[in-house]
């Protein structure tokens, strides 16, 4: 039988080899408190009608994380996850593969207690050619399933009905998630706050992610967040600095706008962290996030980011964070 006909989650463990990967554990090498209490010292937040219990700061493992050598990347996620991070968000586009293969070698020891989203990539639009990047994620991942798959880069209305369309990608996750080669289903946009909300109303997502920080560009906050939350989506918040375009001289540091994200009715926000202060400095913003802004002070973010509305939604639009990578 044709794997693009049915495909499991046994099939694809023979294809990939990845049955020792699936059910190998070892423990935790980092954290000086120890794990245990690392994770209880970091928030967690339900996502959405998942269930699931996620920290509220997650791992990218974008472009940031690929600038730590090849041979420090496990041991950067372990201090993560050891540090109470138990969300790692990675994809395929993310250095054409050497992401979820970096990732892959973590969960070959270490895939219990660790929620993974992966990504099928903008290029993949039908049924068939996503499963065909599903078989490739998995492989590279060393691991029988995922826990969140996402469409990638959800774009305008043309992309919106490609996905739509009777042999488009929507179908392979709809077949992935029932198979539970993916335990929940999403998408990924930070290009139209309009058409993600109503890729949100018309179709049974689990989850969304989207660009949201202060400058409040292309409407996701407006438009997107609501129609998530009443369908008790999981909302997964990136670019929370704006690709870093919002730090700098006169700008707000990177603990503010994480407390403004956090103060969104959302899940968790995805951080990529170049550095390992970065990473240890975020942690420490997250275990201190007690309570969320007030209302005057959200209102005093935005008023100061208002003039970055423009440039953020042209960045935004064309942007794709490929994280190219060269041994």
């Amino acid at each position: 039988m044709s794997m693009h006909e049915r495909i499991s989650r046994r099939e694809f463990l023979e294809k990939s080899g990845a049955m020792a990967g699936a059910v190998a554990a070892i423990p935790s090498l980092v954290a000086a408190s120890g794990p245990a209490e690392a994770a209880t010292l970091m928030p967690h937040r339900t996502l959405g009608r998942t269930g699931v219990s996620v920290s509220i700061l997650a791992m990218g493992c974008g472009s940031r994380f690929l600038q730590f050598p090849a041979e420090q990347a496990t041991s950067v996620i372990e201090r993560a996850v050891g540090l109470g991070i138990n969300y790692l968000d990675t994809a395929i586009d993310y250095g054409n593969g050497e992401s979820e293969t970096r990732v892959g070698r973590f969960l070959a020891a270490r895939r219990r207690n660790v929620f993974v989203a992966t990504k099928v990539p903008p290029s993949a639009r039908t049924r068939d050619a996503a499963l065909r990047e599903v078989e490739a994620s998995l492989k590279r991942l060393r691991t029988d399933h995922v826990d969140l798959l996402h469409l990638h880069g959800l774009g305008d209305e043309a992309d919106l009905a490609k996905i739509e369309a009777a042999d488009g990608a929507l179908k392979a996750l709809y077949q992935l998630r029932e198979q539970k080669v993916a335990r929940f289903i999403g998408m990924t946009s930070h290009s139209d706050g309009a058409v993600m909300a109503k890729a949100i109303e018309r179709h049974d997502l689990d989850c969304v992610q989207m660009a949201m920080n202060p400058s409040r560009a292309l409407r996701f906050e407006e438009l997107a967040l609501p129609a998530a939350n009443r369908k008790n989506l999981g909302v997964i918040l990136m670019k929370v600095t704006g690709q870093d375009k919002l730090l700098g001289a006169g700008k707000a540091d990177a603990a503010s706008l994480l407390r403004y994200a956090w103060s969104l009715p959302i899940s968790t926000a995805v951080c990529g962290m170049p550095k390992l202060e970065f990473l240890e400095a975020n942690v420490a913003t997250a275990q201190a996030f007690a309570s969320s802004l007030s209302p005057a002070d959200m209102d005093r973010l935005r008023r100061q980011y208002a003039g970055s509305t423009v440039e953020m939604a042209r960045f935004f639009t064309g942007h794709r964070d490929d994280g190219t990578w060269t041994a």
